[in-house]
């Protein structure tokens, strides 16, 4: 891609007539992933619309059971054309970034953050160098498509300095049917034990510092409840040096009942929700934190530290804190797991928070944003 003074959208014109499709370009398709997700409810917004819809990857970044569900995005150029549109999820360095630049469609980018590069430096330079390039194509990208969107003001803040022009911001669409599965059984018996369980779900990734999650468990188990558990819900591929480090400072604070899970399917993410005392996340870096809407979804009140986009995700719900005060964290997750009025009291306020994520109309929002494009 040449620098950001290149190519820039086509005014006018050819989005005055209806498009008669809405594709999406993705860096990666999984299964549990947040952009992946909401690939597919957008997919199902397009098609109940009556527009065709597919979604465009390439095949080596999607697991083989899941390509039935992705067209290989070198196939792009050839298959679509100025009636065709395409919305990018913006959010690492990708060869999808550099084939959405050189489409003849019309275009837009919906931008879900990219991580500092130096979270990962040391730890696995080949990411690194991804997240680096990832910035660079988000800047090359500005002013290249007809709407630009981010999913929290956060992530809009940030495509403005890097040049992007009259960001609207569209949060991230959520299945709610999908996130409130049945726990499963074996695994909430395993967990829902009668312990002070302290869950975190994120990406083994050194911005979401799970060794301030330790030190959490440290002081909970030292001063507040000795049985207290930490769960953690997230893969570790490609940062396996991370978690070696995690197990050693675990080991070297003599923490109990350290639960590294790894990824897991729905219903057993259900079922750590279901048996969670409180969500503690101390990440600081976070352009949306999904998690955060799936504790409230499942009634586990969320202590969180107050970085990026996790005081506007939460938006006056959960309890806070400007400060890494290991003592202060530890104590109020204690009040949470002993007070019953503290913790209804937080849940509630969870609860209003998530009614309004919930009576979204989240496909006529899209649409609504997307009129300059679609026609």
């Amino acid at each position: 891609m040449p620098a950001a003074a290149g190519r820039r959208a086509r005014p006018g014109g050819a989005a005055a007539l209806t498009a008669r499709s809405l594709h999406q370009f993705v860096a990666g398709f999984n299964h549990g992933d947040a952009i992946s997700n909401e690939a597919l409810l957008l997919r199902r917004f397009a098609r109940d619309r009556g527009l065709a819809s597919d979604i465009y990857c390439e095949p080596a970044r999607v697991l083989p059971e899941l390509r039935r569900e992705v067209r290989d995005v070198a196939r792009a150029e050839a298959e679509l054309g100025p009636e065709d549109a395409v919305l990018l999820h913006l959010s690492i360095g990708s060869v999808v970034n550099e084939i959405f630049w050189r489409l003849r469609t019309r275009r837009a980018i919906l931008y879900h953050n990219v991580t500092p590069p130096e979270w990962f430096e040391g730890l696995n330079e080949a990411t690194a160098r991804l997240l680096a390039l990832g910035l660079q194509q988000a800047r090359q990208l500005a002013g290249t498509a007809q709407v630009t969107l981010a999913d929290s003001a956060f992530n809009a803040g940030e495509l403005a300095a890097m040049g992007h022009r009259d960001v609207k911001i569209y949060p991230l669409a959520l299945d709610f049917s999908q996130i409130r599965a049945a726990p499963d059984p074996t695994r909430l018996r395993e967990w829902a034990d009668g312990r002070t369980n302290l869950l975190f779900v994120g990406r083994g990734a050194p911005n979401k510092r799970i060794e301030d999650l330790l030190a959490v468990l440290h002081y909970v188990q030292r001063w507040v409840e000795p049985a207290a558990r930490l769960i953690h819900v997230g893969s570790f591929a490609g940062t396996e040096r991370y978690l070696g480090l995690l197990q050693a400072r675990a080991r070297e604070w003599r923490l109990r009942d350290v639960v590294f899970a790894g990824p897991l399917p729905q219903r057993a993410l259900s079922a750590a929700y279901a048996a969670a005392t409180a969500f503690v996340c101390m990440s600081e870096h976070e352009g949306f934190c999904v998690p955060l809407v799936e504790a409230m979804a499942h009634g586990v009140p969320v202590v969180a530290y107050a970085a990026g986009a996790v005081p506007e995700t939460l938006d006056g719900a959960g309890v806070l804190f400007r400060q890494k005060r290991w003592d202060l964290i530890a104590e109020t997750i204690g009040r949470l797991a002993r007070d019953p009025a503290l913790r209804r009291g937080v849940q509630d306020a969870q609860r209003r928070r998530l009614e309004r994520f919930e009576r979204r109309d989240a496909a006529a929002e899209l649409f609504d944003l997307l009129r300059p494009l679609l026609g």
